[in-house]
């Protein structure tokens, strides 16, 4: 895909097996914390998580040193990848990384790099979609056992989006942006060549695609806490998002968008894939919050 320039991974890395899962931390200028991030995420993975797993580290045109430190992180720490784009773009990394991965692993999933939520929410939500329960699974900071911490200010903020998916969308899933979301590679395949946002619209373009064509969505309470060096610019990622919404409902109505064809590929891949997962569900821990139901209806 264009916007690639460099790809570093060592060569014993943890290799794909099934089930497994490549897991994706988006980064721009995250010098400062990518190192920890890293750390603490494959140190969880390695002592408390069933399923292989494989970080990718997608540096979106950083200008700081994040791109050196993902290099770093690649050649020296068995079962990290990294990819470097020249454009920045949230949606564009995310994209890009579950396009290339898959093909060797079976759940692709990603996490924000300020780690707030909870990584031990990733068993129930990851158990989800091994088991052919779901084919997005997403986290949730709108359930009534989520386990949040935020200001007034991006609580507001939060729900006012949601009710506006609600109301212009018909949105039936509660949080499109915890930041915490995983996706079968089957309905990857399916879906992310429909995705046109390349930004932070990127989550809810996905998740509101998915739920037209009928595909199943799990909902995953989760333990967040509000990063208060968020890098993200508020009134722009606002504005971006509105454009998003009123394209996507644009497109919708005038049914550009295939949804009877997403559905069907989804649904003859599915089986296959299935079938080619374990039967063996990891337990959740005790920490995490209980798990929600699953979206299932289609939308019309």
């Amino acid at each position: 895909m264009a916007g690639i320039s460099r790809s570093i991974a060592r060569t014993d890395s943890t290799q794909a097996t099934s089930p497994s899962v490549e897991l994706v931390i988006p980064v721009h200028n995250e010098q400062q914390c990518l190192e920890r991030t890293v750390a603490t995420t494959r140190a969880f993975l390695d002592e408390s998580f069933a399923y292989p797993t494989v970080i990718t580290i997608v540096d979106n045109a950083s200008t700081d040193d994040t791109w050196q430190i993902a290099a770093h992180l690649a050649r020296h720490v068995p079962g990290v990848r990294a990819r470097h784009l020249e454009r920045k773009g949230r949606g564009l990394a995310l994209s890009t990384a579950w396009a290339e991965a898959a093909d060797r692993a079976t759940v692709l999933a990603y996490i924000d790099v300020d780690l707030s939520t909870d990584l031990h929410s990733l068993t129930p939500l990851i158990a989800s979609l091994v088991t052919g329960r779901a084919d997005i699974a997403i986290g949730t900071r709108l359930n009534r056992a989520s386990q949040v911490q935020r200001g007034a200010r991006r609580e507001l903020i939060s729900r006012s989006y949601n009710l506006l998916l609600h109301g212009l969308l018909g949105a039936r899933f509660s949080d499109a942006q915890c930041g915490f979301n995983a996706i079968t590679a089957t309905a990857a395949r399916v879906l992310l060549p429909h995705v046109q946002d390349t930004q932070w619209f990127f989550d809810t373009e996905l998740l509101t695609l998915a739920q037209r064509a009928g595909l199943r969505i799990h909902e995953v309470p989760v333990a967040w806490i509000d990063d208060p060096d968020s890098r993200v610019d508020i009134p722009v990622t606002a504005a971006q998002d509105l454009a998003g919404i009123l394209r996507l409902r644009h497109d919708l109505a005038r049914r550009r968008i295939p949804l009877d064809a997403i559905s069907e590929a989804v649904a003859q891949s599915r089986s296959v894939q299935d079938a080619s997962l374990t039967q063996a569900v990891p337990v959740a821990s005790p920490t995490a919050p209980a798990t929600a139901p699953a979206v299932h209806r289609r939308s019309a």
